[in-house]
Order: C-alpha cells, then sequence, then structure tokens
C-alpha cells in the first residue's frame, strides 16, 4: 500500500470513536489542577518489596506514565536514553545489543550492570531488554546500587516496566502509525473484566522498519526491521486476600544488517580506502533474529499482618547474529551466533503492612539459566591470507639477505573456526531489609539491609580448527619445500567457578511531611563474573601455529630445524585466564531529596552521588581483532549529580527537566609500559544529560469538534562521550529536538510528530577493530502520525 494510502486510512479511522465519552488520561485528578500530578498517587503498582512510594524512599528515582511515554516517543528502553537523569542507552546495532549505563557504571556485552524487571519478572538476560512497549503502564527508573533488595547486576540501577492491568484498564485499545522511511506500526490489545474476581487482556502488534541507512556496495537499506507478536494477562482473584496474575507474551524480530561507517586507520598508516571514509560498505550479509518468550505468575497473599509473594519467572530465548566482522568490502571473516536461553527464576518475598513504625521485607530468590552458544568464526579468503599467511611469512624482515627466508601457503578457500559452548549459570540468594520510623524524632527513620549472593558459572567448550598448508624454507643456499601438510588445533573441556557476594545498604532519611524529605544513603551493588566464549578464536590462532610447527617438526625435510623451529612457539594458554573475568563491584554514597513546594505546583529531585568500583569490566575487542571480550579494569570512580523538575505552571502549561552530571574517570588500569588509562574517562558514559520539555493544552469550547490540541516539544542532549578507554575518539555534546501536536475527541486521539527535527548529526556508536574506525550516525529527522483509539 502506498504511503500516502496509509496516512489518509488512519486519519478517516480517526472518526469511529469521536462520540465515546471524554476521558482522563489520569483517572483520579486532584482538585487544583494546578498541581504536578504525582503518577504514583494515581497509578497504584503492586510491588512485592517496597512498602512506600518511590518519593516517599531514600533513592534517586524517576517515574513515567503512559502520557510521559507518548509526549516524548518512549517505544522501547533505548528511547529513555537522556530523558532521565544520568541514563544513557546508545541506540546502535540489533535488539541484542542493549547497553545501558547509570552514573557511569555499564555494559556493552555479557552481563548488565542495569537490572529490569517487567510486572515484577526479572528479565536475567540483556538480549531481551528490547522489546515491544504496547501495552506498558509505568516504567520506574532507580539510580544507584540496588543490590539488597534486587541482587546481582542492579549496582548502576534498575529499571522496573509495568503492563496496563485489566482490572483497572477497560476496553479496547488500536493504534496505528506510519513514518517516513517506510515505517509503520499497528496494535491491538482487548482489556475485559468479567467479574469482579477475574478479568483478561489479549493483544497482538506488528511493525516494520524501512531503514534509515544504506549499504553502498549494494545501494540497499541495511537497517530494516520487521517483528511480530502478542501478550496475554490473567488476573483472578479467588479470594480477598488472595491474587493470582499470570502474564505471557511472544516476540519474533527479524533486523537487518549494521550501519557502521568506515572513519578511517587508528594506527597512524597511510591511508588505504580513503575513498570509502564515511560510506557504509561490506559485502557479506548481517543480520539479527529473534525469538523470545516472557511468561510469568505472581502470587500474592494478604496476611494480617503481612504481605506473602511468589514470583515465578520463565524466558526463552532463541535467536541468530550474523556479522561481517571486517564491516569492508574486504573478504576477510565473518561471524555467527546463536544462543538457546531458558532461565527459571522464583522469588518468595514477605513483608510489612505499609504504616507501620517498623517496615520490614525478607525474602529469598534464585533462578537457573540454560545457555547453549554455537559461535563460528570463518576466515575468508582476503582473512586467510592477511591474517595468517602475512603473519607467518612476516616472521623474518624481508630485505635482509643473512636472514632466513619462508613462505606459508594455506591450500583451505576458507578456514572455519566451530565453536560450541554451554554455560549454564545458578543464582541462589537470602535478604533482609528493615526500616524503623520515627526514630529519635518525629519523620526520622533509618533502613538496614544485607543480602548473601551466591552464584556459580560454569562452561563448556569445543572449539577446533583443521588447516592444510604448503610451507617453503630457505636458510642460504637451502631451499626446502613441503606440500600438504596437515595441522590440527582444538580445545574441549570444562571450567567452572562460584563466588558469593555481601550486599548491605544503609539509609538515614528525615520527612518532615508525606511529601518533603531528604536522605544519606550508603549501598553496594555487583555485577556477575562469566567467561568471554568470543576468545576461543584468539586461543585457537596461537595453537593453530604451535600445530603448524609440530607438523614442520615431524616432516623429514624440516627435521633438521626441528629445535628452531621450537623457538617460536608460543606458550600453551591456560582456559581460565584466557576466559575468565571477576565480578565488578561498587559502593555507592549519596545525599539526595525529593519536594513538593509552592501548593504543589513544583516536585524536584536532586542527589549527589559518589561511586566507588573495583574490578570495573570493560568491553574490548580482542588483540587479533576476532570479536570482543570483557576485562576487568582495577578501579574506577564516578562523582556527579542529579536534578528533576517538573512544574504545572497553569492548568494548560507545564514544564518539566532534568539534568544528569557524572565525572567518571579510571583510578588503576594500568596494562603496560604505554597503556595507562588513570585518569581518563571512563568508555560510553556521558559527561552530561539533560533533556527540557514542556506542554500546552489547548482546551476548546464545549461542543467543539475536538476536546483540545495539545502541543508538546523536548530537546534531549548527552555528551561528551568518549569511545575508547584511550579517550582519542569521542562524541561531544549534542541534542535533538522532537515535538508532538495531538488532536484530542474522547477516547481517540490523532498525533503528528517529530524527531531529530534539526537533524542533527552525531555518532550514537563507535568503535575500533583491526586498526580501524567504525561508527554508526544517530537517526535523522523523521515525521510521523498515528492513531489511537479505545472502544
Amino acid at each position: 500500500m502506498k504511503r500516502h494510502q496509509i496516512l489518509a486510512g488512519l486519519i478517516l479511522a480517526a472518526v469511529c470513536p469521536a462520540m465515546a465519552d471524554n476521558v482522563n488520561t489520569y483517572p483520579l485528578l486532584p482538585n487544583d489542577t494546578t498541581k504536578v500530578i504525582d503518577i504514583e498517587e494515581v497509578v497504584v503498582i503492586a510491588t512485592p518489596k517496597e512498602n512506600t512510594r518511590l518519593r516517599q524512599q531514600p533513592v534517586s528515582s524517576t517515574s513515567l506514565s503512559q502520557e510521559d511515554m507518548r509526549n516524548n516517543a518512549v517505544t522501547s528502553v533505548k528511547s529513555l536514553s537522556s530523558l532521565v537523569p544520568n541514563l544513557f542507552i546508545p541506540d546502535y546495532g540489533s535488539k541484542l545489543t542493549t547497553s545501558v549505563y547509570i552514573r557511569g557504571i555499564g555494559s556493552r556485552i555479557n552481563t548488565p550492570a542495569i537490572g529490569l524487571y517487567v510486572d515484577n519478572i526479572p528479565f536475567i538476560d540483556k538480549s531481551a531488554f528490547d522489546f515491544n512497549y504496547a501495552d506498558v503502564e509505568r516504567i520506574d527508573v532507580m539510580r544507584g546500587p540496588q543490590g539488597t533488595l534486587y541482587g546481582r547486576n542492579t549496582m548502576g540501577g534498575l529499571i522496573r516496566i509495568f503492563t496496563k492491568s485489566p482490572f483497572t484498564y477497560q476496553g479496547t485499545d488500536l493504534r496505528l502509525s506510519a513514518a517516513t522511511y517506510n515505517n509503520y506500526q499497528a496494535s491491538v490489545t482487548h482489556y475485559h473484566r468479567i467479574s469482579p474476581r477475574f478479568a483478561f487482556s489479549a493483544g497482538a502488534f506488528y511493525n516494520h522498519k524501512g531503514g534509515f541507512f544504506k549499504n553502498s556496495y549494494n545501494n540497499k537499506r541495511i537497517d530494516t526491521d520487521n517483528e511480530f507478536g502478542g501478550r496475554m494477562r490473567a488476573i483472578w482473584l479467588p479470594t480477598e486476600n488472595l491474587k493470582l496474575d499470570f502474564t505471557v507474551n511472544y516476540e519474533y524480530t527479524n533486523q537487518g544488517g549494521y550501519p557502521y561507517e568506515y572513519t578511517g586507520r587508528t594506527d597512524g598508516n597511510t591511508e588505504d580506502r580513503a575513498d570509502y571514509i564515511g560510506k557504509i560498505s561490506y559485502d557479506n550479509p548481517c543480520g539479527y533474529k529473534r525469538n523470545l518468550i516472557n511468561s510469568g505468575f505472581n502470587l500474592e497473599h494478604q496476611g494480617e499482618n503481612f504481605t506473602l509473594s511468589s514470583v515465578t519467572g520463565f524466558q526463552y530465548l532463541y535467536d541468530q547474529m550474523d556479522l561481517d566482522q571486517d564491516f569492508t568490502e574486504q573478504n576477510i571473516y565473518t561471524m555467527m551466533q546463536k544462543q538457546n536461553s531458558k532461565t527459571l527464576s522464583e522469588e518468595i518475598v514477605m513483608k510489612s503492612k505499609p504504616g507501620r513504625r517498623w517496615q520490614w521485607t525478607t525474602g529469598v530468590s534464585g533462578f537457573y539459566q540454560w545457555l547453549d552458544t554455537e559461535a563460528p568464526v570463518t576466515f575468508q579468503h582476503d582473512g586467510v591470507k592477511s591474517m595468517i599467511e602475512d603473519n607467518v611469512n612476516s616472521i623474518f624482515p624481508s630485505g635482509n639477505p643473512a636472514a632466513p627466508t619462508l613462505h606459508l601457503t594455506v591450500n583451505n578457500p576458507t578456514l572455519t573456526v566451530p565453536g560450541s559452548f554451554d554455560t549454564p549459570t545458578l543464582n541462589g540468594a537470602v535478604y533482609h531489609q528493615s526500616t524503623i520510623n520515627d526514630l529519635l524524632a518525629e519523620g526520622l527513620s533509618l533502613t538496614v539491609g544485607l543480602r548473601l549472593d551466591y552464584e556459580k558459572i560454569r562452561m563448556r567448550y569445543n572449539s577446533s580448527a583443521d588447516m592444510d598448508f604448503d610451507f617453503l624454507f630457505g636458510m642460504g643456499p637451502v631451499q626446502l619445500t613441503s606440500e600438504n601438510l596437515h595441522a590440527i588445533s582444538s580445545f574441549i573441556g570444562k571450567e567452572s567457578t562460584d563466588y558469593v557476594q555481601l550486599l548491605p545498604k544503609f539509609a538515614l532519611e528525615y520527612a518532615w511531611n508525606p511529601q518533603n524529605n531528604v536522605y544519606a544513603s550508603v549501598t553496594k551493588g555487583y555485577r556477575s563474573g562469566g567467561y568471554n566464549i568470543q576468545m576461543f578464536s584468539d586461543l585457537i590462532q596461537t595453537s593453530l601455529k604451535n600445530a603448524m610447527i609440530d607438523a614442520l617438526a615431524a616432516d623429514p625435510n624440516f627435521s633438521r630445524f626441528a629445535q628452531m623451529f621450537e623457538g617460536f612457539k608460543d606458550p600453551s594458554p591456560s582456559i581460565k585466564d584466557a576466559t575468565l573475568y571477576k565480578p565488578e563491584y561498587s559502593w555507592n554514597y549519596e545525599v539526595g531529596t525529593h519536594l513538593t513546594l509552592f501548593g504543589g505546583k513544583l516536585q524536584a529531585d536532586l542527589a549527589a552521588f559518589y561511586m566507588d568500583t573495583h574490578d570495573q569490566q570493560i568491553s574490548r575487542f580482542a588483540e587479533s581483532g576476532l570479536g570482543r571480550v570483557t576485562v576487568n579494569a582495577g578501579k574506577s570512580r564516578s562523582i556527579g549529580a542529579e536534578i528533576s523538575l517538573r512544574s504545572q505552571i497553569t492548568d494548560a502549561f507545564s514544564l518539566y527537566g532534568n539534568y544528569g552530571y557524572t565525572y567518571a574517570t579510571f583510578t588503576d588500569y594500568v596494562l603496560s609500559d604505554t597503556e595507562d588509562y588513570n585518569g581518563n574517562y571512563v568508555p560510553f558514559v556521558p559527561k552530561h544529560t539533560f533533556t527540557l520539555g514542556g506542554q500546552y493544552v489547548f482546551n476548546l469550547r464545549k461542543g467543539a469538534w475536538l476536546d483540545n490540541i495539545t502541543v508538546n516539544a523536548n530537546y534531549r542532549a548527552a555528551g561528551r562521550i568518549y569511545w575508547t578507554e584511550q579517550n582519542n575518539a569521542s562524541q561531544p555534546l549534542y541534542g535533538v529536538l522532537n515535538g508532538r501536536v495531538s488532536l484530542n475527541k474522547g477516547h481517540a486521539q490523532i498525533g503528528l510528530w517529530i524527531n531529530n527535527a534539526l537533524n542533527k548529526d552525531y555518532q550514537a556508536f563507535y568503535f575500533e577493530t583491526m586498526s580501524r574506525g567504525f561508527a554508526q550516525q544517530g537517526r535523522p529527522l523523521q515525521v510521523g502520525i498515528d492513531l489511537r483509539c479505545r472502544f
């Protein structure tokens, strides 16, 4: 269907619910409409662990409602970047690469540093973080370690997402959207309360993205995306004191390649591809496919003095990523990664009823994850020559007649290094947190908590390579050749390790009324360790070299030089030392306040923090360039502050804004005499993040064809961002301007929106590999129209 036909169809469809009764986004508005609406007072969310609302807790946090998400174009977790102070999620790559950073803490690969919960179910693997937000009701972002109550991988913070409850939300939601660059979306969800004790919802969605960038090699859009899926939820109240809540959702994703453009060489050598600088041009196909199932079962029992909750989760993820790993027209090497992951989690929590002087939470939790990964690397024709033959043939300097000469010819047209890895994880924890209110004085409270977290990780590996080669060796007048030699390298075995973490929390808070407080806290969080399975490509290269030397030494033609060849062998690597990275942990020292001022017209949240991080995990490309690995970078520290403001100026006019400052630097990170990164900025951490936005509602007279017209605009910025530990590449501070005009009538809304209205040019991501730099540019200006209506 042509674009103009779709746009026309959306506008015509808007008349279907035009006669519906008017409905507010928030069903319970305060009498004084100039007051700032407290999302938590309006949208009541059940959480198994907390006893009070977020703004009454000693934690820096931000909550977003449905309206906030719509006005700020929040359609996935990556859309939250810079909307929350000190939160940065670079939008690059595929849904596999969801890199979340808060306060100088984050992760590009392997385990996340920021936790994610959806309807109280933990998402263990960040490969599943980026999912469809069609029926999301509210998002909470808690900054700073949340390890005491939430455990591993929440050392930077926690994102909690809640979907709409079919008990409080009724009807059928229809959402249609069309935008430039051939982007189309559609979703429908039905919410139905059958009786006072049972309600359910069911919905489906489809998204198509035509792609923003072209591969100049074949002149095709490469970042295309097709997705579809659905969600079901059922809530049953068999008795007054018991609630059963079941959810299940499925998503299928089929994304195109990666728009990484070539930025030039990074080693100072003469440019050999100057005509490709600024272009995306690679020859092998890339893409990402994912099947994702998430399900959860929440059971809640209300006792006389306590609430008992059981939260069971199951996640199934099956995906495949294909990469032209050199991202050039050279046929060097490709990589495929296929994951098959199943995770079963269980948590039992008991907490006191709210409003007591002694409030407490205690619980036990655990999960087991089965993760099988296939990750073969294939050296193509150019890669066999440049990365194997040329490396061996350069052992002796050319132009020296006294030096020996040698020449290696690999007979394999391509060389595949298969890899099969089984990396299961077992985790268990027990925790308790108590808060004593009105301690020594009314409004003064003390919170103390402790968590014991145990984790065991294992790795079973099977990786090998088989190479046929010819060899010529010359020393003076002696010229020796041998053909059809055979070198085999393989690694088959298993490794395991475990560790225990203690995660305490201390907080002192003074509240002079329910809406105003100050606090000071000390908390600890950690990110789990693991194994770098991509290191096996490097290990195979070393082992293959030794196997070649052994093959030569066994050949009668070269036996007399066996002892000399032996000197070129590399030491046999330790699998554990080469692949294992340790857990990362941090202490967070924080002071802050939550204020409601000027008769409720202004909400202000302020915090200042100091984070001391040890064994910080940094993502780097392996020395050979064959994939990314995680290394422990010693110590770093983050010093910063956050401020969020929300004000209702008049009944029609509101403003909001936030600012985050993070000064994150390495304090103990020395790799060698020439690689001393102490004092350098931690990569991927913006020094500044801020958002400034506003809304104006033009209310029309009664009986008009519209109820109101709402105009929203926001400016979101981040930077400077250093991309490497060397701090030799960075993105200066940049910002994008976004806007939306909504035409509202009853349950219907037509929205006209624009993203990156100034068409700002910026780098969303940058990396270096094989002495070359590559970057993904931010998305250009895009305009669109969407329709939302409820029947």
